[in-house]
């Protein structure tokens, strides 16, 4: 059976370190994430869809932002993240919020019965994005708005870019074809806006949003790669053990080039798209 990018998060080991990097998550894109929420016009009184949450992060600055009055659903293929979201919305007291597994080539929801949908840093791993953006387009009200987040270019993000190159080197990995759901499958230019066409959005805007990883050290965030569900941690499974320590070895020593004063700080950069129905 192929696995897909994104079936690895239904797994409960994988959710269980996924939850473990919300504050380095939320460190890293939470501008972002408010960007993304402006763009999508998140508003009080909102129904709000949050398509492919995760643990759900964006889903209660969503629900922050519109109030109690409001309504945020969060959907995931992903049993087990949901949990933590409704766990997190829980312990906040955010009664506003709502989690439904769901597939996001597939939503189970009537049509045009959403003021704002939003979907951060997991377009680019379904295997037909165009199908995802035309479910979110049916689901929004007339003259609403679909706001997305995707990791840019590789070279714009070496915190993974760096690793990704080494793993591919010592291992003789290709990249992956054109088409192919990964991490940076959206990042090349026209490519996120392409998709939105081809779902039938009016007035489409990409917009580069600058982000920035910060750790105490590279060892630090070698530590992290190593014990999170990364896309580097699975690339590196395809090497042997000896390329393995090779590679986290040049890894951590091509990565100090971003520490200073602060401890380590790699910039990075993602792309938020909107379109309107």
């Amino acid at each position: 059976m192929t696995t897909l990018p994104g079936d690895k998060y239904r797994l409960g080991e994988v959710v269980d370190r996924w939850s473990r990097g919300q504050a380095l998550r939320q460190q890293a894109y939470g501008a972002a994430s408010e960007k993304m929420l402006d763009l999508a016009n998140v508003q009080v009184g909102s129904r709000v869809l949050d398509v492919a949450a995760g643990t759900g992060e964006q889903t209660l600055l969503a629900a922050r932002r519109a109030g109690p009055s409001a309504y945020v659903l969060a959907t995931d293929i992903s049993a087990a993240m949901l949990n933590v979201a409704a766990e997190a919305a829980r312990k906040e007291g955010l009664a506003n919020v709502e989690t439904r597994i769901m597939n996001a080539e597939n939503l189970a929801l009537d049509a045009d019965s959403f003021d704002a949908v939003i979907c951060r840093n997991a377009l680019m791993l379904f295997p037909d994005p165009a199908k995802a953006l035309t479910e979110m387009r049916r689901v929004v009200r007339p003259a609403s708005k679909v706001a997305v987040m995707v990791f840019s270019a590789e070279e714009r993000n070496p915190h993974h870019g760096i690793p990704f190159a080494i793993i591919r080197r010592l291992g003789n990995i290709p990249p992956p074809a054109p088409g192919e759901p990964w991490m940076y499958a959206l990042g090349d230019p026209g490519a996120l806006e392409d998709v939105y066409s081809r779902a039938g959005f009016l007035n489409v805007s990409v917009h580069a949003v600058p982000i920035q990883r910060r750790l105490p050290s590279a060892a630090d965030v070698i530590r992290s790669m190593r014990n999170s569900a990364s896309d580097v941690s699975e690339l590196m499974s395809r090497l042997n053990d000896a390329e393995r320590e090779l590679a986290w070895a040049e890894i951590e020593q091509q990565l100090r080039q971003f520490e200073g004063p602060n401890g380590f700080e790699a910039p990075g950069e993602v792309l938020i798209g909107v379109g309107t129905k």
